[in-house]
């Protein structure tokens, strides 16, 4: 499985294409990169950045695309009209879903898309999102107001969804409270992400977030539930922030479950066999994944919801959890005890 960011470039390795390729190796996919901007920037400060020449954008671009069979496409900082304009030119007639993350300023207080660039942003950028993930005052921004309750969230999502994004998801983290809640809106329903707040200040959390969503929208999730895994797999790296330079700390994103990724790949590539919906019976489908010699059903992993039939498609309900299932585990778990490894 193979997933692109097309981002700006961090030195610190902290956010950008660095923090979303360490994102995706942490997941267990192999992470593609087009890069539209330099930016010279520590833990501390911000201190430059300097554009990549649409030529080299749409070359990277194409020498991509030509080769690799992309699953998703993430899309952060572009910084400048020229550079939204050519990922535009390469992207607006591909059937890949494209995670736009709105990347306006760095957490370092660097510039990450010119003034003059942003009403490109909306008119050629968003049309072709998929998903598009602002914090709340990315989406005061591309709204025109103020967001303080939950009200304000989904009128602002529906603004935002009007520009042509698809859905929207807004993240709350910057409003105050000892609750974090995050909006969705997928096609013309809501749902909210509550979680307690983190002492987190850092650099990379919204980089991680896209980048995990990027990759479980690739892997077939449905649309909230890949929001809830990104949305914790992004706190567990939040969590495990570490304090390399002077200044704030970056995000650790974790080692991978083997067992996990194997299974998450493994239901990919079913759900992607043409016609497959056919073989998926009135009590829908489950895959269930463990290490040798298995000794109860918490030991092995499996889908929390089923594969379901939707029309002539089938889609991946719930995430993977260990004990989530019973019917289909206790096979695994009886034939584990009687031919054991």
């Amino acid at each position: 499985m193979q997933v692109l960011s097309i981002a700006g470039s961090d030195p610190s390795s902290g956010a950008g294409i660095q923090g979303d390729i360490k994102t995706f190796t942490a997941l267990g996919v192999h992470g593609l990169s087009v890069i539209t901007a330099l930016t010279s920037q520590n833990t501390s400060k911000f201190f430059d950045v300097a554009a990549v020449s649409p030529q080299m954008i749409r070359s990277q671009l194409r020498s991509i695309l030509s080769d690799f069979q992309v699953d998703a496409i993430k899309v952060g900082m572009v910084y400048s009209k020229k550079a939204i304009m050519a990922v535009h030119s390469e992207l607006k007639r591909i059937k890949i879903p494209v995670i736009l993350d709105p990347i306006f300023e760095s957490t370092t207080g660097g510039i990450l898309l010119q003034r003059d660039s942003f009403s490109y942003f909306k008119k050629l950028l968003l049309p072709i999102a998929y998903i598009i993930t602002p914090n709340v005052l990315e989406a005061e921004k591309l709204a025109h107001m103020k967001i303080r309750s939950l009200g304000d969230f989904k009128k602002a999502a529906i603004m935002i969804q009007k520009m042509g994004a698809r859905c929207v998801l807004i993240k709350g983290g910057h409003l105050q409270g000892d609750k974090v809640t995050d909006v969705l809106l997928e096609d013309k329903i809501f749902y909210t992400f509550s979680h307690n707040r983190i002492g987190f200040t850092g650099h990379g959390g919204g980089c991680t977030f896209s980048a995990a969503l990027c990759v479980n929208v690739a892997k077939g999730q449905r649309l909230r539930d890949a929001v809830k895994s990104a949305q914790e797999f992004t706190l567990q790296s939040m969590k495990k922030a570490v304090k390399v330079g002077r200044g704030i700390s970056i995000v650790g994103q974790g080692r991978i479950d083997l067992i996990e990724n194997d299974l998450s790949h493994a239901i990919a590539r079913f759900a992607a066999i043409e016609g497959v919906y056919q073989h998926i019976p009135e009590c829908q489908t489950n895959f269930v994944y463990s290490g040798t010699n298995p000794k109860s059903i918490v030991d092995i992993l499996g889908l929390e919801g089923r594969i379901v039939k939707t029309g002539k498609s089938v889609a991946v309900v719930g995430n993977l959890k260990y004990g989530a299932s019973k019917h289909v585990a206790s096979a695994v778990l009886e034939i584990a005890r009687k031919f054991p490894i």
